[in-house]
């Protein structure tokens, strides 16, 4: 398909992943403005040994670090509000590196890292390459083929980013937005979270999109329209679908709690990461996937 004022060629959404050290302590959120700067200059000249031609766009970053959950959400919000502020900024455009940093504590816009998702291994800040569409998609390519394999930082940009946060780094890498994703795929398998991914997946890649976990003994969710709609049972109606051959009373009433705490655990994760959830009351006699429809 043809870029066109409609369909634009989309800014290269990455990050700087910070791995810390298995119980390092916190650090700090964000950077001041000036610190924020001498980090873009860093990671501007690792991109451009990644890809020459990123030197022709302007990078845009911010000097702070956020969860996993709190940039992959729909429409990229922290990404798209990085763009946003960028906009703003003065100067011809190309080759910039605009760096947004903390100003008597506080971060412009919306930028300021969620307190209740502090204190996670991982780390992640937030970095975007607008400019040139023939030049975005160039590196947008280059970057996809290259950061999964070969995306470590340099040692100068990994000591700083140590330094100024003040955390204790095991590793420092660059991510694109779909390495992210795979990676988080993969995390949430372990956790024995795979079966929610593909609904997640599509709330972020394709928001437009439906998709259901319709895979017993898992709840029952429907996305579509921007929200996840979660099928509640009565007891007698979550029998009737998951277990409709057992007598045990005991057994039965200890595995409707494990699902009832299942739907909890989902919604929770789908909330984290910015995908409203509702609830729907399902009757017993009807089919639930009519309820969630």
């Amino acid at each position: 398909m043809t870029q066109s004022a409609l369909n634009p060629t989309p800014p290269v959404r990455a990050a700087l992943a910070l791995e810390l050290r298995p119980g390092s302590a916190a650090g700090s959120d964000a950077l001041a403005q000036e610190q924020a700067g001498e980090l873009g200059a860093l990671i501007a000249a690792d991109l451009a040994g990644f890809a020459a031609e990123a030197t022709a766009l302007d990078l845009v970053l911010v000097g702070a670090h956020y969860d996993p959950v709190e940039l992959l959400r729909p429409g990229w919000p922290l990404h798209h509000e990085l763009e946003q502020l960028s906009a703003r900024a003065p100067g011809e455009r190309g080759g910039r590196v605009i760096a947004f940093g903390a100003h008597q504590g506080r971060l412009p816009g919306a930028l300021a890292p969620s307190p209740e998702h502090r204190g996670g291994p991982l780390r992640l800040l937030p970095l975007t390459l607008t400019g040139d569409p023939a030049v975005l998609a160039a590196v947008g390519a280059a970057l996809e083929d290259d950061l999964m394999e070969r995306g470590m930082a340099g040692a100068a940009t990994a000591l700083l980013a140590q330094e100024t946060f003040g955390l204790q780094l095991e590793h420092v890498r660059y991510l694109t937005l779909h390495d992210l994703c795979a990676m988080t795929a993969l995390q949430y398998e372990h956790a024995g979270l795979k079966p929610l991914w593909p609904l997640l997946e599509t709330a972020l890649l394709a928001p437009g999109d439906e998709a259901w976990l319709d895979a017993p003994p898992e709840p029952l969710l429907h996305y579509a329209g921007g929200e996840a709609r979660i099928a509640l049972f009565s007891p007698d109606g979550w029998r009737n679908r998951y277990a409709p051959g057992e007598g045990d009373e005991a057994r039965l009433e200890r595995g409707f709690a494990r699902f009832e705490a299942r739907q909890r655990q989902l919604s929770a994760l789908l909330q984290a990461h910015g995908v409203p959830v509702t609830y729907a009351h399902c009757r017993s006699r009807l089919d639930p996937h009519d309820e969630l429809a």
